[in-house]
């Protein structure tokens, strides 16, 4: 049994702090929407570490809108709905395609300098995708620049107060509605924010397996906090894995971005042979779940832990101006990527359900909204379009901020919420064993192939540590660990319940 409080409180007893827009996170789609809020607001922004420390910060391969006048949102429209495999939802696809442009157009506006040739904005293609509509910046650092540039409006604002290294324990409903959340300062007091909208930009939750490509920070946190506040939480069995994510010793899970095949790149396994036209007519162009799942057909037949990515036909020239980040951090290694194969495997990279909203990011709890990986808008289906996670944050963000404006300010003070499970005990098993233990888990019996019985096996280890919930948590890695734990049950029981591979 999950409760709605991770720990024991009376409002009455915490500082109180009151604002008019709370927004959770920052990576493109915090940033985005505590800069949009900020026009006629007054804004928080929450991030439990810095505002440089997201998953925007390491996408690396762009942004994928319609730019070029030989693609359309009718071409946008169908890759989308192709790579979701039938689970997307029409309506949200609609607004992506047609209103990403623009949005990237105020990213411009706003400081985002994407890489340009002979003048004109540089698009590259990627997989899955029919036409070249990726815009990149700095060759492969888009997210980084992206934040940079958003960064600074924010640090800039007068409207929008920053709030690094604090932690969301709980999101506080009352009446049916989020009034805000509880937190826990650096020093480790408590404070209750309260807000008229609270919007979630938490990101993802890579960290639930033992390889991934998302940074430390992902770990599942708005997905467990709006669950436990009740909010309806859809489609957490698809979890994409990224096909090519580096797999060299003593280097971690760096992701090697999908447009490096957009380039030209093929995969080979150990063998040295190309393997890609046994599994689709794509090729290396393939949806990342097919290509992922070939890559491991792959590894499982020549008994080996990874595959290659070649790009040493190109030349040394082209592959560094278009991969500087890639080409650095390999050579760091000892990995010459101009003369020398990429060793890669499958990592978990991106979570495509969440929070379920309706198509202004509104949860089912009114005044709750999530924005980005955290959110569930339908956009993506059982498995996402390359490049399109940047863009659904500033579309979907504007249309936050539109919905944010019908809403009244809260018109009462919010101090009789409570939570009294008496609840004495520390936890006492190591979080770093538990979490590790978890992780593995997952890997094991709910990652990128998965059966009914392994499924079982999963949930059952997972039950095992449902006691943590009655024990009196007081620290960030022990919130952290219960909130992984909530979405590793929410994936596999989800994933159980769908019984048909997507």
């Amino acid at each position: 049994m999950i409760p709605q409080y991770l720990v024991d409180f009376d409002l009455r007893d915490i500082p109180t702090v009151k604002t008019d827009c709370i927004v959770i996170g920052s990576g493109i789609a915090g940033l985005f929407t505590a800069i949009k809020a900020s026009e006629d607001r007054c804004v928080i922004m929450i991030t439990k570490k810095s505002v440089m420390e997201s998953n925007t910060r390491y996408a690396q391969g762009g942004i994928a809108a319609v730019i070029a006048e030989d693609d359309s949102p009718a071409y946008h429209r169908q890759d989308t709905l192709m790579a979701g495999a039938g689970l997307c939802s029409s309506t949200a696809v609609d607004a992506l395609v047609n209103e990403g442009p623009e949005g990237v157009h105020e990213l411009i506006r706003l400081g985002t300098l994407f890489d340009k040739e002979d003048g004109v904005l540089a698009l590259t293609q990627e997989g899955a995708h029919s036409h070249r509509r990726i815009l990149h910046a700095n060759g492969d650092a888009t997210g980084y620049e992206i934040v940079r540039a958003l960064a600074e409006q924010v640090a800039e604002h007068e409207n929008i107060e920053v709030w690094d290294d604090h932690y969301v324990i709980d999101l506080i409903t009352e009446g049916g509605e989020c009034v805000g959340a509880l937190l826990q300062r650096p020093g480790g007091g408590r404070l209750f924010l309260q807000g008229d909208a609270t919007i979630l930009c938490s990101g993802g939750a890579g960290q639930l397996y033992r390889y991934t490509t998302n940074p430390e920070v992902a770990t599942g946190d708005g997905v467990a906090i709006a669950y436990r506040a009740g909010a309806h939480i859809r489609d957490m069995e698809f979890i994409q894995f990224h096909p090519t994510a580096l797999s060299y010793p003593g280097a971690p899970r760096f992701l090697i971005s999908e447009a490096v095949r957009g380039e030209g790149a093929v995969l080979r396994n150990i063998n040295g042979e190309r393997f890609m036209e046994r599994y689709h007519d794509l090729l290396e162009l393939a949806p990342r779940d097919i290509v992922a799942r070939a890559i491991v057909s792959e590894m499982e037949h020549t008994k080996s832990t990874f595959v290659y990515l070649d790009i040493t036909h190109e030349s040394p020239e082209m592959v560094k101006h278009r991969f500087p980040t890639i080409y650095e951090t390999c050579m760091g290694y000892g990995l010459d990527i101009t003369s020398d194969w990429i060793p890669v495997a499958p990592a978990a990279h991106y979570m495509m359900g969440g929070i379920k909203t309706d198509l202004n990011g509104e949860s089912t709890i009114p005044r709750l909204f999530a924005c980005g990986e955290v959110s569930s808008t339908g956009l993506h289906g059982a498995n996402r379009l390359a490049s399109n996670s940047l863009s659904e944050a500033i579309v979907f963000g504007q249309r936050i901020i539109d919905r944010i404006h019908e809403l009244s300010p809260l018109d009462r003070d919010v101090l009789s919420v409570k939570s009294n499970e008496g609840r004495v005990d520390s936890p006492t098993q190591a979080i770093v064993e538990r979490r590790l233990k978890l992780q593995k888990v997952m890997v094991r019996y709910a990652g990128l192939r998965r059966n009914e019985e392994m499924l079982l096996k999963g949930l059952d280890e997972l039950k095992r540590q449902l006691p943590i919930f009655g024990s009196a948590l007081s620290k960030r890695e022990e919130y952290e660990f219960a909130n992984m734990l909530t979405c590793c049950l929410l994936v596999t029981e989800s994933a159980l319940a769908r019984e048909e591979s997507r």
